[in-house]
């Protein structure tokens, strides 16, 4: 069954990593094969609340685009360097192909050869040299063995079409000659006392039994056909291994390049087969331009979040079959209907816990733990403007299902996860930093929840820097950071400038400084970034 990604926004905070584990572990128990991802670092209060209840930190999931590996393409298309050019041309026949990928006997790729080449080789090869094996020889003219010295077969082919005096005086006889001949005695025992490499007698010749014992005794090797001399000229070359004609020129691609830079780098080359290898050169197989219409686009489960701006690289690319979230309706489309949960809650887990309750599933207690995690986080101990009934009693029944005091476990939780101490700037700001676009304003707001407000007082300025900086990065018209106190339930404010007359008006406050503290001012979905867009609509 084909794996399904949960995962929430770009920027993992506690409710958001908590809810795709969550909800994962519920679908698996409803049959879907699935599995929580996260789409990039998480912060010290999430590794806080998995360490304390042991579950696993989530992979990392870089991208949902899709890749080579997602289309459906010519695997194990390929065949044995050892192989003749016949089987090869048999082979590109049988699968209805007009190149395919050679390899060597551990699967590594050696190159790729096509139907063009293999007619190259028929009107401008050297129709006199043979670089074979004794086998090949046999499957290529439908021959039998009559004597087998040699397993390599390498040399100049002869047809001995001359009267028998004619070829004694005018052909020079070495070991590496290969001789066709008919039905003609003499001529065989002449090739067999000069020590030929092959005879091939065609017709289904007569061959004297002393002649096969003198050539067992001077190594001589002979292979007998029902074709005639005509025929057997004409197919010999086909015994010729495919390495021999084989010129590497190609352009390989991996199973995980992404297939828009596959389609870009391919209506440059304008080839239609391309070799499919892996990351140590072994061939998977073929991917040909004229058959690429069937992909299999990364099946997804959003939670948290339902901007394209917050979720995975590629995400227009994916299969999105469910969402879950608790924020306000996003930009994000679907291409069919899917099931889509948004309640108006203070945290992704409220809604979860409902769905497990809806069908039957019983909760381990260490999701519980992530549950209750995630909505004590989102809502700041059931502080935030956010916070709603159905929160409160989802928290209460967790809280006496676990046994814990959940005021002391959140305090715990922050605690772990507000010091500021050994972190940058960069990595402070961009903790919990979403981007925003109203109309033609594009803007960041950025959050932390920390006791120690202090430390930013007292490095101000560096942060004011560091602000401008990620402003620029960013290309946004401002950023603003929140720093929310938990335990006062307040946050204090910096800002770039140009957001400076956007909160003097928004909050009613005059000539507004950097880190003014504004009283009962958590919540960034419902007071913070509704005032800002409010504000940028006058």
């Amino acid at each position: 069954m084909e794996k399904v990604y949960v995962f929430g926004h770009q920027r993992p905070d506690t409710d958001a990593v908590t809810a795709a584990i969550n909800l994962s572990y519920l679908k698996n128990k409803l049959g879907l094969n699935s599995e929580p991802r996260v789409l990039g670092h998480i912060n010290d209060e999430t590794k806080y609340v998995l360490n304390h209840f042991k579950v696993e930190e989530p992979k990392y999931l870089n991208d949902v685009r899709l890749q080579l590996k997602d289309i459906v393409y010519h695997k194990d298309y390929y065949i044995n360097s050892k192989c003749t050019i016949k089987e090869t041309y048999d082979y590109l026949l049988e699968k209805s192909i007009t190149g395919v990928p050679i390899i060597d006997d551990n699967k590594k790729y050696l190159g790729i050869v096509t139907l063009k080449d293999i007619a190259k080789e028929i009107f401008n090869g050297d129709i006199t040299k043979l670089d074979s094996t004794y086998d090949n020889i046999l499957k290529t003219i439908d021959g039998s063995e009559i004597v087998k010295v040699d397993d390599e077969i390498n040399g100049n082919i002869i047809v001995a079409s001359y009267k028998s005096e004619t070829f004694y005086n005018n052909v020079v006889i070495n070991p590496n000659e290969i001789i066709i001949v008919g039905d003609r005695n003499q001529i065989h025992e002449h090739l067999i006392k000069n020590k030929a490499k092959l005879i091939i007698v065609t017709g289904n010749g007569e061959i004297k039994d002393e002649h096969i014992s003198l050539a067992k005794d001077n190594k001589v090797n002979i292979i007998r056909t029902s074709l005639d001399s005509f025929h057997t000229s004409k197919l010999i070359g086909f015994s010729n291994e495919i390495k021999t004609i084989l010129k590497d020129n190609s352009i390989t691609f991996k199973e995980t390049d992404f297939y828009d830079d596959f389609l870009a780098e391919t209506k440059k080359l304008n080839h239609n087969n391309y070799p499919i290898i892996s990351s140590n050169n072994e061939c998977l197989g073929l991917i040909r331009i004229t058959d690429i219409n069937e992909k299999n686009n990364k099946k997804v489960i959003l939670v948290d979040h339902q901007e394209i701006e917050q979720s995975a690289q590629g995400i227009e690319q994916a299969e999105i079959l469910e969402i879950v979230d608790h924020h306000k309706i996003g930009n994000i489309s679907t291409k069919s209907p899917i099931n889509f949960r948004n309640m108006a809650v203070g945290s992704s887990n409220t809604i979860i816990y409902n769905l497990y309750k809806e069908n039957n599933i019983d909760i381990p207690n260490n999701l519980k733990g992530l549950m209750i995690s995630g909505i004590l986080s989102d809502t700041l101990i059931l502080q935030s403007p956010t916070t709603t009934k159905m929160d409160e009693e989802v928290v209460k029944e967790l809280s006496e299902s676990l046994n814990i005091d959940y005021k002391q476990y959140a305090l715990d939780m922050f605690k772990a996860g507000s010091s500021l101490k050994g972190k940058s700037k960069e990595s402070i700001i961009n903790t919990d930093l979403k981007v925003f676009t109203n109309a033609d304003t594009k803007f960041a707001v950025a959050q932390i929840f920390t006791l120690d407000i202090d430390s930013i007082n007292e490095e101000l300025d560096e942060y004011l820097k560091e602000l401008d900086n990620t402003n620029k990065k960013l290309g946004c018209e401002f950023t603003i950071l929140f720093s929310t106190d938990v335990i006062k339930n307040g946050s204090y404010v910096i800002y770039t400038d140009k957001a400076k007359s956007i909160l003097e008006s928004g909050f009613n406050i005059e000539d507004f400084k950097q880190m003014t503290y504004i009283d009962k001012l958590s919540s960034r979905k419902k007071q913070m970034v509704p005032v800002i867009l409010n504000e940028l609509d006058k």
